[in-house]
């Protein structure tokens, strides 16, 4: 029989893992409602131009500038930088699961389902057009209780790619954008 210690324990780490996996449905939820703002809803025949990338992205030594650059980031570098690993092989489905059952359709109609990159390739290829975009969002890095860090990528086949950095705020139980860090763009 399994004593009640070990049993407490492994639900207590069940249970923050699924906290975590709340956190970022509704941190994800914010930044496709974002993106997708001015996207068409997905009907029969209709291109998508914007796709989302299934994979979470690590969080890589870019951050470190974005760091150094920002005072709060600045004050909570050691729990942020803890964060980093170029290794992290995760994908978006919980957060997908937990964010498109039985809710949120509307916006579900706009992001259609995932894509690895072989398939937004296949796809850009098959319909010969610029004009689609994969968005690539990395896995958020939360620091001092009410605050993460994520990275969010936009890539083209053409050389027109761009990301950012956003600081998040948790106020009132709501994930909420406080500032663009590191805007950089081809297009620049």
């Amino acid at each position: 029989m399994i004593p009640l210690k070990t049993t407490f324990l492994l639900f207590l780490t069940f249970q923050l893992g699924f906290s975590q996996e709340i956190e970022n449905a509704a941190i994800l939820k914010v930044l496709l409602t974002k993106a997708y703002a001015n996207e068409k809803v997905i009907v029969k025949n209709r291109l998508q131009l914007l796709s989302f990338y299934c994979n979470k992205a690590p969080n890589n030594e870019e951050t470190f500038e974005v760091i150094t650059n920002n005072a709060l980031l600045s004050k909570n570098a050691a729990a942020i930088k803890k964060q980093i690993d170029n290794t992290i092989v995760e994908d978006w489905s919980k957060e997908f699961s937990i964010l498109f059952t039985n809710q949120h359709q509307f916006l579900k109609s706009k992001v259609n389902d995932c894509l690895s990159l072989e398939d937004f390739q296949k796809l850009s290829n098959q319909y010969g057009e610029n004009n689609q975009r994969m968005m690539i969002v990395s896995k958020p890095m939360y620091f001092a209780t009410n605050y993460s860090l994520v990275k969010v990528a936009f890539y083209r086949n053409i050389v027109h790619n761009s990301f950012c950095f956003y600081l998040f705020e948790k106020k009132n139980g709501v994930w909420t954008i406080i500032e663009t860090l590191n805007e950089w763009s081809t297009l620049d």
